[in-house]
């Protein structure tokens, strides 16, 4: 029996251009609406992005959304969830990456309630590819003299291999922040026991609905957890390789090919 379908974004459902099938998911929202199957973006992306992808079908269908990796919970607008990061914390976080000689050349994102941070420093195509994502963006001087509510905190680096930070940042704070690879050179540090797996969670109770009946697709670190905790968890051929060794199933086809909708209609053909 499935109640549930969560995917991943980027890299997953969406192609590499950000567009998706939207008229071969509105058919599939409306058999799962019959069925009483509930839908929901999981991603590290804030809500108001990921209400902009859905904004062809969120008139007529009912979508859930887990943001920020599971900082925020949204059940259709409303938000029913949260898990900021502290002051204290955001300051020792930031202080470690002025301490990392590797960080020289990173970008710093901050995720708050009211818009997205990062320095008026930053320039050139990465801070082009950051508006993409993140709507309103604004630059600020200083970071630590937000006035707003943090979410999460997103390092950027312009190298792609980022588990050296991931593990020094969980060596530094895994006693009170989670820290997690999020793809493209990206790294999410959020509140502790924060991921996609307790957003759903979230849900679940709203719902009562057990994990063993959620199907979740991604196709990063950040997805692990979702996808290891679900009754079935299924990875994009896309994925990173040490991302295959660690989830069997795969979806039929890759994210540009939009394996997820393709493997959807399947899961639904057999109901």
């Amino acid at each position: 029996m499935i109640k549930m379908i969560a995917t991943d974004m980027d890299g997953t459902f969406l192609r590499d251009n950000k567009a998706y099938d939207v008229q071969r998911f509105r058919e599939q929202l409306k058999f799962m609406e019959q069925q009483q199957i509930r839908f929901v973006a999981a991603s590290g992306n804030p809500y108001r992005q990921l209400a902009r992808y859905f904004e062809p079908v969120l008139d007529d269908f009912a979508i859930d959304f887990v943001a920020d990796n599971g900082a925020r919970i949204y059940q259709g607008e409303s938000m029913i969830f949260d898990a900021p990061i502290s002051n204290q914390q955001l300051a020792k976080v930031i202080d470690w990456n002025a301490n990392n000689p590797a960080s020289i050349d990173n970008m710093i994102i901050l995720s708050g309630l009211r818009g997205t941070y990062v320095s008026n420093h930053a320039t050139g195509a990465t801070l082009a590819e950051v508006k993409s994502f993140y709507t309103p963006l604004y630059q600020v001087e200083k970071l630590l003299e937000i006035d707003d509510t943090i979410f999460k905190i997103t390092f950027v680096w312009p190298s792609k291999q980022v588990s050296p930070y991931v593990a020094s940042l969980r060596a530094m704070f895994s006693d009170e922040l989670h820290a997690t690879g999020s793809g493209f050179g990206s790294v999410d540090i959020l509140a502790q026991g924060v991921n996609k797996a307790t957003g759903l969670q979230v849900l679940q109770r709203k719902y009562n609905i057990d994990h063993s009946e959620i199907v979740a697709f991604g196709d990063n670190e950040n997805d692990l957890e979702m996808l290891k905790y679900v009754g079935k968890g299924i990875l994009m051929p896309n994925a990173y390789d040490a991302m295959q060794q660690e989830i069997s199933l795969k979806a039929v086809t890759d994210n540009n090919h939009d394996g997820v909708l393709a493997t959807i209609d399947s899961l639904l053909e057999n109901l």
